[in-house]
Order: structure tokens, then C-alpha cells, then sequence
């Protein structure tokens, strides 16, 4: 017998919904919950595997994908293939290595996306994709969805990370790399005179760098 879930503090009863393929039975205690796949077996899992979508079925689903993959497409060795693999692993995977970036602040894949190979395949060729690209989402703290992303160079994919230093001069706000780019100077000459020589952003990008950077540019600030 399953626990009484009205007598479990802040445990919203998700008993009889379904997720996939899964109809939810019964609380067993410390956020597991015993499920009926449609395939007729059960399987045991958790509250949040449940809502993010990391469980769907009792793996019964996984294989069923997994073999219509290889025979519908072919491409299962593609590297748009494995593009599409890791983005999933690293928003539902709680073991990869990239999930606590990802999955782990929120971001997860569309539905469209997620469920289906092709539906992302789609996508990509109408949207530029070659294999010099890498997938880009736009906006740092949104998902994955065709509405987010866009294929990138490596660079442009750097200068979007969520890590970057962000400086705002004139009005307009670009990453120091960005900067650094636009003014000439290497990103560590820029990150030199912003923190050991405490220069304004605007001296920064408007002095311009000399031949012997470290002497002259300690001369310009009156060091």
C-alpha cells in the first residue's frame, strides 16, 4: 500500500495524472511515486523526473524512439544527430557533466524538439545549419525552441555566454570581448586597465594602445 499523500506536508497529489505514457498510482515516500506504463509495466520514479519530462515510460518509449530513429532517418552517427542528443542531455540528464548550466537553472527543449529527431532536423536545414555551426540560444535564460536558437560560429557562441563581463559605454552594452575587438586592444590589455589600474570604461577604450603597452599606458592614467 502506497502512503496517504493528505497526510504528507507541502506534497501536491499528482495520483492518477498522467506524463507520457505513465498514469501515476500511488506516493511511496521521499518524492517516489509508483506508475502504470501504457506497455502494462511498472515503474518507480520521481516527483521532478515526472514534470521535466526526463520520465516518460518505464523505457519501453526510449527503445520504441530509438528503433524508429535508425529506420526512419539513418542518421543516428550524423553529427547533427549527436547535436541534438547532447542538447537534450544537458537540460534532463542530472549526470551530465553540462547539467547544472543547463537543466539545472531551468532550461529544457521544447516539445517539438524534444520528442522528435526530425521536427529538429527540419528545423536546422531551413535555418542555415552546416557543420562548422554549433546551436546558439539567443537569450541565456530561455530554452531550446526554434523560436531561441540560431546555428553560430564558435565566437559569436562566446561572445552570448551568460559569463561574460558585460560594459556599457555610449549608451550601448557589449561584452569586454566585444570591446576589446571594436577598440584594438587584446581583452587582457582592456581587463588590465579596467581592474589593476582602475581606469574609467571610457579612458579604457578610447586611450589608444602603444607600442609598450604596460609603460605608456601607466603614463596616460598619471601612474
Amino acid at each position: 500500500m502506497g502512503i496517504d499523500t493528505s497526510k504528507v506536508v507541502n506534497l501536491k497529489d499528482i495520483t492518477g495524472q498522467r506524463f507520457g505514457l505513465l498514469t501515476v498510482q500511488e506516493y511511496l515516500g521521499r518524492s517516489k511515486w509508483r506508475c502504470l506504463c501504457d506497455c502494462g509495466n511498472i515503474t518507480i520514479t520521481q516527483t521532478q523526473h515526472l514534470k521535466n519530462g526526463h520520465t516518460m515510460s518505464c523505457g519501453c518509449w526510449k527503445l520504441q524512439r530509438i528503433s524508429e530513429t535508425h529506420k526512419k532517418h539513418g542518421e543516428s552517427r550524423s553529427r547533427l544527430f549527436k547535436v541534438w542528443g547532447n542538447m537534450k542531455k544537458r537540460c534532463y540528464n542530472p549526470n551530465d557533466k553540462h547539467f547544472y548550466r543547463y537543466g539545472g537553472r531551468g532550461i529544457t527543449v521544447c516539445e517539438e524538439w524534444r520528442q522528435s529527431f526530425e521536427a529538429f532536423r527540419e528545423w536546422a536545414n531551413a535555418n542555415g545549419y552546416t557543420d562548422e555551426l554549433t546551436i546558439d540560444r539567443i537569450e541565456n535564460n530561455k530554452g531550446y525552441s526554434p523560436e531561441n536558437c540560431r546555428w553560430a560560429t564558435a565566437k559569436t557562441q562566446s561572445n552570448n555566454r551568460s559569463t561574460n563581463r558585460l560594459l556599457t559605454f555610449n549608451g550601448e552594452t557589449k561584452t569586454l570581448a566585444q570591446w576589446s575587438e571594436e577598440a584594438g586592444m587584446k581583452p587582457r590589455t582592456l581587463t588590465r586597465r579596467l581592474d589593476r589600474w582602475k581606469w574609467s570604461i571610457a579612458d579604457a577604450l578610447t586611450i589608444p594602445v602603444q607600442a609598450t603597452t604596460h609603460k605608456k599606458d601607466r603614463v596616460n592614467n598619471g601612474n
